[in-house]
């Protein structure tokens, strides 16, 4: 079989957006790979077969029955001009009955391309998994918050559905109270009825039986439609397709409504759906109970923003690091406008968090918009909201991340990429704090930290003319600096290692442990993207390496991918220029990987202190006896 590049295919997942991205990239260079006319990824979803990935020309209807026998026997089958390879994952049971169909008599190491892909596949679905529970959990975070304003029940029940619909993708939603006494259940909002009110048996159809059973219930497509309360439907007109229903659960284990979903627009509800709602749904009971159970709503709210700050962690242990922790455990309680610069990659929303979650602010919310992944018409609409009809497309009132942010903390990336008009819009709502709407004429005040984050030099962009010099002075208050990778010395194995310990427990198993070798090439490699880099690496390294050693060998495939041939120095330079600079950078190298010990240094370079000294200032270079 011609070598499939793995490492490539499993660099290249790093990029993928989404699985159909990974998935069709996948398909088509096995294809090359191995040297075949067409393939293709086919997942089976009884009672029907899912492409999910194709490649080539399809001569003719895909071998589904091939598939089906290669995945019950567990080992690859083949016929005349078919082969299936079933996917076999051992450390993810979540990837659903995949096989690989390749057309041809192609000579394929079937265990290897079936492991191998398998482990990217589930890697890639675990990735989005972790990226949807991450969101989920900022959504509950923001819902609940809002929630906890709303004293209404009618408008806490249509916010609800709302926040419900647009989370999960669906059409409808509805949240039913058990009115016991009279057997009934009473729905909210209910589209296409009287008063958008809905009253049902409190034994009719899916949504009466996980009230009386306590336990949630799903309706696929294909499922026989006996299992829906029809009338419903016939009274408002409405088809009903999916359904996804679990049970509202008081503090004290009494179900006393349920929350149901209506019509997924992709498909059929998944399992993640089902475990979202029932998060959801805990929230809602919360917030439905009556006012002595508002206590019960903040303390949940408090646990989640507990939890999202247990995450925030500033690993290393530096000099540049240990005053970075120390200066931000002083300014977090100040409420001073903070700047936070830096390379990227070097980890400045970590810093905004940091900020944020040791704030008396740490309870409200934490909104972070990137300035430079707008637009200047985008982004004022973005900050400051908008009015509807302010402009096409402008279909309803949306508030602004001012508005949003409001008692929490408002992170700006990359504040270098404003434009001047933005900036000048920016300083007035930072000076007066308070805000307009595009199209509006209403001022609203706002209470919001302002976090701002760049990787350029902005005192040389005032002087250019393109950051405006007022805005820079009221956002300079506190300026905080992270040092690149490159000049953390032992932080880069510490940081290593946390990563590692991070994915294989993700992995259920033992993390690996570096070699001194390996250890010695992470801290001489040059970290051109900081700290983002060396997480993509590890990330690369713990599904890659098998053993429960990592050497230097292990790193030598993905380590600096982009570097030159001189070893990552820059070329072009005269040989004086290029032996100066490779001399100063490795005595700092030095000097920090021993953590400012000089006399150290010294004897790691095999020169006399005062030697080293001298050295040092020929170069130009400071020191402590300056």
């Amino acid at each position: 079989m011609p070598s499939v590049d793995w490492s490539q295919l499993l660099a290249d997942l790093i990029t993928s957006r989404d699985e159909a991205e990974f998935h069709s990239a996948a398909v088509r260079r096995l294809a090359d790979a191995v040297g075949v006319n067409s393939a293709a990824l086919v997942r089976s979803q009884p009672p029907e077969w899912i492409v999910t990935a194709s490649a080539g020309k399809m001569a003719g209807q895909l071998p589904l029955d091939l598939a089906a026998d290669a995945l019950d026997s567990g080992t690859a089958k083949r016929t005349s001009g078919w082969a299936a390879i079933p996917l076999r994952v051992s450390h993810d049971n979540t990837l659903p009955p995949t096989a690989l169909l390749l057309s041809g008599d192609a000579d394929t190491d079937d265990v290897h391309l079936s492991t191998g892909l398998a482990a990217a596949c589930a890697l890639v679905r675990g990735r989005r998994r972790d990226h949807q529970q991450a969101e989920r959990l900022e959504m509950l975070l923001e819902i609940t918050h809002q929630w906890a304003q709303t004293d209404n029940l009618e408008t806490l029940l249509n916010r609800m559905a709302e926040a419900a619909t647009a989370q999960f993708d669906c059409d409808r939603a509805t949240i039913f109270l058990w009115d016991r006494s009279h057997k009934t259940l009473v729905g909210r909002p209910a589209l296409g009825m009287e008063n958008n009110e809905l009253r049902v048996p409190d034994d009719a159809g899916v949504v009466g039986r996980v009230v009386q059973s306590g336990q949630p219930e799903r309706v696929d497509r294909m499922d026989d439609r006996a299992a829906i309360h029809g009338a419903v439907d016939k009274e408002t007109g409405y088809t009903t397709e999916t359904i996804l229903c679990v049970p509202l659960v008081g503090p004290h284990g009494n179900t006393f409504g349920a929350f149901e979903l209506l019509n997924k627009r992709a498909g059929n509800f998944q399992p993640d759906d089902l475990t979202g709602l029932t998060e959801l749904a805990s929230y809602a009971a919360v917030s439905l109970a009556n006012t002595q159970q508002w206590e019960q709503l903040l303390e949940r709210h408090q646990l989640l923003v507990d939890e999202a700050a247990d995450r925030v962690q500033m690993i290393g242990n530096c000099p540049a690091i240990e005053a970075l922790r120390s200066t931000i455990a002083k300014v977090a309680n100040a409420d001073l406008a903070v700047l936070v610069l830096g390379e990227n990659g070097t980890g400045k929303e970590v810093v905004a968090q940091s900020i944020h979650y040791r704030s008396p602010r740490r309870a409200e919310p934490l909104i972070a918009v990137n300035c430079a992944a707008l637009t200047e018409t985008l982004l004022e609409s973005e900050l400051f909201g908008h009015e509807k009809g302010a402009f096409t497309g402008a279909n309803e009132s949306r508030a602004g991340k001012f508005e949003v942010a409001s008692g929490g903390t408002l992170f700006l990336d990359e504040i270098g990429d404003m434009s001047l008009s933005g900036q000048a819009k920016l300083l007035r709502a930072l000076e007066q704090k308070e805000v307009v709407r595009v199209g509006g004429h209403e001022t609203i005040s706002t209470d919001c930290r302002v976090v701002a984050a760049t990787n350029q030099n902005l005192a040389d962009l005032v002087r250019e003319k393109k950051f405006r010099e007022d805005l820079y002075f009221r956002l300079n208050v506190v300026t905080l600096e992270l040092p690149p990778l490159r000049e953390r010395g032992d932080d880069v194995v510490t940081l290593a290692e946390f990563f590692l310990r991070q994915l294989t427990q993700k992995q259920g198993r033992k993390p690996p442990t570096l070699t001194a070798a390996a250890k010695k090439r992470l801290v001489a490699h040059r970290w051109p993207g900081n700290v983002r880099e060396l997480r993509n690496l590890m990330e690369r390294v713990a599904y890659l390496a098998g053993g429960d050693r990592i050497d230097a060998d292990d790193l030598a495939f993905t380590l600096s991918p982009g570097a030159k041939k001189s070893g990552g120095m820059e070329t072009g330079l005269t040989l004086s220029d290029a032996t100066h600079d490779f001399q100063v950078d490795y005595i700092k190298r030095t000097i920090d990987q021993v953590r400012g010990n000089v006399t150290e240094a010294a004897k790691l370079l095999g020169v006399h202190r005062s030697n080293l000294y001298r050295k040092m200032r020929a170069l130009g270079m400071e020191t402590d006896e300056d």
